[in-house]
Order: structure tokens, then C-alpha cells, then sequence
């Protein structure tokens, strides 16, 4: 009996043994498994980027079997270097061309923003709040402002990624016509000087229209110009001695304000876009 009992505590001291054994090595293995996971099937990231040949295809300039023949007789470039490798990946911020002619695999895209006051009109990150911020949540594309708008100035900012618009506006100037207040009212001669062109610095400075405002006091400018800078309008009135208070652009070409309020953007409509074609 005794012996029986031995033997029978001696199993069951060695069966909790095993059992520990066990459960040490089932508390290990899940880890070693895990751990082993991760090593060799890594996360996808972002800045893997795109294959170019399927760049070019979504492009809609060819298919990818037809992509990777031009990459291989040297048609395509990316940021100004003739890219020859097959597999070769791409950002979507890059400068990509085939036989010369930037490409792109978003479909153009245009937005309008009504800016508000203290804001900057820059696709730079250091510079606060931009109009990239505020336009965030538009589109995906890659799009950009055409022209500026200084900070403290307000009203319509155009965005887009359709570079064939922005060539011929940076080319032919794009007309806006501007709501400005002076610090004093503005004298008959001197809006007769702008009407005629200003040289400055060397420069001729030309306007397509100018007014006073109608009803308001005459140091409220109506102004219509082509030129794309932020800071010609500042240009023109220091040259004169006058201070500008407030600049707020209220049209862009054939595009208005109207049910767009400060601070909010919307995608232009087909028929808007179509009429860019008549400048």
C-alpha cells in the first residue's frame, strides 16, 4: 500500500511537471511564431511608391506591356533623369514625362477656395496654416495654386494638377479682379497713371481695368489684372505713397464667389472648367 502510494504521488508530481513543461513551450512558441511573422512579411508602406510602367498606363498614354518598351528605349524620364530600369517605382509627387510631355495617373481636378485672412497661399509645411490645409479634405490629387495670394489678402485661390491649364495661364495671365482699400483715398491722377501702365523698377506695369468702387469712399479700388504674383498690387500703390489695407479678389476669369463662403473650397463643375478653353 504504501508503495502504491509513493508511485502514485511520484505521477502526479511528475505529471505536473510535464504539464508545466508543456504550458512553458505553448507560452514561448506563439511569441517565436509571431516574431518570425513580422520578419518576413514586413507592412506594405506608402513609400514603396508605383510601379512606373503602371504610372504610364493609368497615365492613359498605353498599356503597361507597351510602358515598358518606351522606358526601354529611353522615352520616359523621372525629375529630369532618363529612367531605363524595369520595376522601377515612383511617387506620385514625381515629375514624370513621356517623350518630353509631364504625365500624370490622377484625372485633372480643379478647386476653389474662398482664402480668409491669415492664411498663406504656399504648399510649404513651415509656414502655419496654408491653403494646402484648408483644401485637405477636397481630393487626393496632387493638386497646386495657380498664382498668389498674399496672407493677409482674401478671396478666390484656384488649385489644380492639370499642368496643360497652368502653362497656358502662366503664358496668357489669368484676369482677377480685385477689391482693395487704401489707407486714403486714392487721387484722379494717380488712377490715371495705373490705367496708362506704371514702370517701376524698369518694369512696365499694366492693368486691363480700374475703377473706384461704386458707393464707397474713394479710397476703395476696383482692380482687374493678368499678372499671377502676390505682391504687384502692393508694387503699384507703394510707388504712388499709398498704404493698401485690405485686398480681396473677387473674381477668378469667369468664376465668382457666389454661394462660396469665406473659408470653404468646392471642385469646379465641367461647364466651369470648359470655359477656361475660351481665354
Amino acid at each position: 500500500m504504501q508503495r502504491k502510494d509513493n508511485k502514485k504521488r511520484g505521477n502526479t508530481s511528475g505529471g505536473k511537471e510535464n504539464r508545466g513543461g508543456k504550458s512553458g513551450e505553448n507560452r514561448k512558441a506563439p511569441f517565436k511564431k509571431q516574431f518570425t511573422k513580422k520578419k518576413t512579411q514586413p507592412t506594405p508602406k506608402k513609400e514603396d511608391g508605383i510601379r512606373l510602367n503602371k504610372y504610364i498606363a493609368n497615365s492613359g498614354v498605353c498599356s503597361r506591356r507597351e510602358a515598358d518598351t518606351y522606358i526601354a528605349t529611353g522615352l520616359v524620364s523621372v525629375n529630369g533623369k532618363i529612367i531605363n530600369e524595369m520595376g522601377y517605382k515612383v511617387q506620385l509627387s514625381d515629375d514624370v514625362r513621356f517623350d518630353g510631355r509631364r504625365i500624370s495617373p490622377e484625372p485633372d481636378t480643379y478647386v476653389l477656395l474662398n482664402k480668409p485672412k491669415a492664411v498663406a497661399s504656399t504648399t510649404s509645411t513651415s509656414k502655419g496654416l496654408t491653403v494646402m490645409d484648408l483644401i485637405s479634405n477636397a481630393t487626393t490629387a496632387d493638386v497646386k495654386p495657380v498664382g498668389r495670394l498674399g496672407r493677409n489678402a482674401t478671396g478666390l485661390l484656384l488649385f489644380t494638377n492639370d499642368d496643360k491649364l497652368v502653362k497656358k495661364l502662366h503664358s496668357k495671365g489669368m484676369e482677377r479682379l480685385f477689391h482693395i482699400e487704401l489707407d486714403k483715398n486714392l487721387k484722379a491722377s494717380h488712377l490715371e497713371e495705373i490705367k496708362e501702365g506704371l514702370t517701376i523698377d524698369g518694369k512696365l506695369i499694366q492693368v486691363e481695368e480700374i475703377s473706384y468702387v461704386d458707393n464707397a469712399p474713394k479710397k476703395e479700388i476696383g482692380l482687374k489684372i493678368k499678372h499671377m504674383g502676390n505682391s504687384v498690387i502692393r508694387t503699384i500703390f507703394d510707388h504712388l505713397n499709398y498704404n493698401v489695407v485690405k485686398v480681396d479678389c473677387v473674381t477668378i476669369a469667369h468664376l465668382t464667389k457666389k454661394d462660396l463662403p469665406r473659408g470653404r473650397w468646392k471642385i469646379l463643375t465641367k461647364k466651369e472648367v470648359e470655359l477656361f478653353s475660351m481665354l
